[in-house]
C-alpha cells in the first residue's frame, strides 16, 4: 500500500510517499480502507520536532503522522462485534500513539471509531475528528459548559473554534469569538452572538464576568483571558506551556483551570459527534482539499496560521 513517510524530523521535504506493508490488525482492531485524513497542527508541530509527542513517536520507523480518518472497515478482528466489513466509520485513532493514518489502509481500534452518517461524506467525516473532538471535550469532560453560561472562544475562525462556536450555541450559551476582521461574518453564521476583533481591539478591556474560555492562544492570552472572567470561572488552555504566573493567576480568582487540554480517542465521544453531524447540528467548514500526494502543501497551508476551519486529503 501507498503511505506517506516521515524520513526525518524537519521540512515538509522529508514526508515521502513509499511503498510498505498493510498493517495486520489485532482482535480488537478493524482495518480501514481510508477515503479521506484531516490534518491538524498538532501534525505540523510533531513534523517539525516542536511537539512533545514527537519524542514519543521518534522511536517509531517508519513514522507515519496522522490521527484523523474517515473510510471503509475491509476486515475486523475476532473480538470486534460493533463494526463489519462494508461500514463507513471515522475517527481519530490511537491519539496520541503512532495513528499511521497517512496510508491507504489503517490499523484501528474499534473502540476508536463510531460509524460515518450517510448525509456527511468521507471528507466531512475526515474534518469532523480531532478538532470536533478537542471542543467537545473542552466542554465536557475538562470543563462543563452551561446553558446559562458566556463562553469566550478564541481563534473562533479555526479548526476548533468552528466546532466550538456551533456546540456551545446547541449547549444554549451566550457565545462571545474572537477572529480577525476578515472572518467576522464567517464566525457570526455559526451563531456566535458576539464578535472581537483580536488585531484592533483589546477583549480584556471589553468584556467581564465570563463564566468559561476556550484559550487557544497561549502565552500571554491566558493571562488576559483570566482578567475577564468572574470568580469561579472555568479556563481550558489548548496550548501547552503554562507558566507559575498562569497558575498564580488563576488560582488568586479561584478558577477552575485546565492548563493544557490534551484531546484523547473515544468511541463514546465519536457517536456524539456522528449524532451532532447527522441532526446537522455541527457541520465541518473545509478551507482545502488536497490530493495524497500533496500532503505537503497541505501542512503548508496549516503552516500559514490563517486556515478557516479544516484542511483535508483525499484518496
Amino acid at each position: 500500500m501507498k503511505a506517506i513517510v516521515l524520513e526525518q524530523f524537519g521540512g515538509t521535504e522529508f514526508l515521502i510517499e513509499k511503498e510498505i506493508e498493510k498493517p495486520f490488525i489485532k482482535n480488537n482492531e478493524v482495518l480501514i480502507k481510508v477515503k479521506a485524513i484531516s490534518i491538524n497542527p498538532v501534525d505540523v508541530k510533531v513534523r517539525n520536532r516542536k511537539a512533545p509527542l514527537a519524542e514519543s513517536l521518534a522511536v517509531h520507523h517508519p513514522l507515519i503522522l496522522g490521527w484523523d480518518i474517515s473510510g471503509v472497515v475491509v476486515e475486523t478482528g475476532n473480538e470486534v462485534t460493533s463494526f463489519k466489513a462494508g461500514d463507513e466509520v471515522f475517527g481519530m485513532v490511537n491519539f496520541a500513539g503512532h495513528g499511521k493514518a497517512y496510508a491507504e489502509y489503517v490499523a484501528a481500534p474499534a473502540e476508536h471509531l463510531a460509524g460515518k452518517p450517510k448525509n456527511i461524506t468521507h471528507i466531512e467525516a475526515a474534518a469532523s475528528t480531532l478538532a470536533a473532538l478537542t471542543a467537545w471535550q473542552a466542554f465536557d469532560s475538562y470543563g462543563k459548559l452551561r446553558s446559562t453560561d458566556k463562553v469566550l472562544i478564541h481563534a473562533a475562525s479555526g479548526g476548533v473554534g468552528h466546532f466550538a462556536i456551533q456546540m456551545a450555541k446547541h449547549i444554549g450559551a451566550y457565545v462571545i469569538a474572537t477572529s480577525s476582521a476578515a472572518n467576522r461574518d464567517f464566525v457570526m453564521r455559526l451563531g456566535a452572538d458576539q464578535h472581537i476583533d483580536y488585531k484592533t481591539d483589546h477583549f480584556e478591556k471589553i468584556l467581564h464576568d465570563i463564566d468559561f474560555v476556550l484559550e487557544a492562544i497561549g502565552g500571554e492570552n491566558f493571562q488576559k483571558s483570566v482578567q475577564v472572567l468572574k470568580p469561579f470561572g472555568t479556563i481550558v488552555a489548548l496550548p501547552s506551556g503554562h507558566t507559575q504566573e498562569n497558575e498564580k493567576l488563576a488560582h488568586e480568582k479561584n478558577l477552575h483551570a485546565c492548563y493544557f487540554m490534551s484531546v484523547y480517542s473515544s468511541g463514546r465521544d465519536m457517536h456524539k459527534m456522528a449524532s451532532l453531524l447527522e441532526k446537522e447540528i455541527i457541520k465541518p467548514h473545509i478551507s482545502h482539499v488536497f490530493a495524497f500526494n500533496e500532503i505537503a502543501k497541505a501542512h503548508e497551508q496549516i503552516e500559514t496560521g490563517r486556515t478557516i476551519g479544516k484542511v483535508v486529503v483525499e484518496l
